[in-house]
């Protein structure tokens, strides 16, 4: 088999086929009104200026050096059926000392948006915040996301806890609710699933990795400062955020 194809496969790249080309062609006569891709930039506008989750990320990762740009670094694309987003380290880099660090994106962007399987709002805020949480951990740590399992795990579990992924009401509309721990246990699930999807492991090893790390992972709730299991509850970690901003440029 070629060893690029199979790297790509391992990594996950052949779920998002639109990364394999040279850049994404925009403002073709076919992109209309009506089109996928339309519909994902007004649904992505909406995330980026009315959603607390988002906010908060936004303004996180712009005070770590890595400020992350709606016309620059969010892609709509077709994906495989199976995924709804996704976060390509590869189109960046992080230069500077450890307190200034800023991304260099190169021809492609750094989140991926499935145009082909986001049709709701909600859905596209929670993608939204699910991969922003992956551009986060990216700025502030040295994720080794292709050779260290137990990164890519830490990452998936902080994006299934904190993006809403297993909020209450959310695990209602899959019919799975009523279990003891049960924000714990969808986290566990959704990360394992998560690490499935991009790379060539067995599930037993995917959930020994997510066991490894779930502990100290979980418990990291930065930047919210807690677990935002609702909009109400980002809402208040976007009123701290906003408030020890103000804080700290006034010392």
């Amino acid at each position: 088999m070629d060893q690029t194809k199979e790297q790509n496969d391992d990594y996950g790249y052949n779920l998002f086929p639109e990364r394999k080309k040279s850049k994404y062609q925009k403002g073709s006569i076919g992109e209309s009104l009506f089109t996928f891709s339309h519909k994902c930039q007004i649904m992505l506008h909406v995330a980026v200026e009315t959603n607390p989750y988002a906010k908060v990320l936004l303004g996180a990762l712009k005070n770590s050096g890595c400020a992350v740009y709606k016309d620059r670094h969010f892609s709509c694309e077709d994906c495989d059926g199976t995924v709804s987003g996704g976060f390509d380290a590869t189109t960046s880099q992080v230069r500077g000392t450890a307190s200034e660090r800023s991304y260099v994106i190169y021809d492609r962007s750094l989140i991926v948006l499935c145009q082909n399987n986001i049709h709701q709002q909600a859905h596209m805020n929670r993608v939204v915040t699910h991969e922003l949480i992956h551009a986060f951990d990216h700025c502030r740590a040295h994720v080794d996301w292709f050779n260290n399992f137990k990164h890519l795990a830490c990452s998936e579990i902080r994006a299934a806890s904190l993006s809403g992924d297993c909020s209450f009401s959310n695990e209602v509309a899959r019919f799975n609710f009523g279990l003891k721990k049960h924000h714990q246990e969808c986290v566990r699930d959704r990360a394992t699933r998560s690490i499935l999807a991009v790379r060539k492991i067995s599930k037993e090893e995917a959930v020994k990795t997510v066991d490894e790390v779930f502990d100290s992972c979980y418990n990291d709730h930065e930047p919210f400062g807690r677990i935002p299991h609702s909009k109400k509850d980002a809402r208040f970690a976007y009123r701290d955020f906003e408030n020890r901003d103000r804080y700290y440029e006034n010392l």
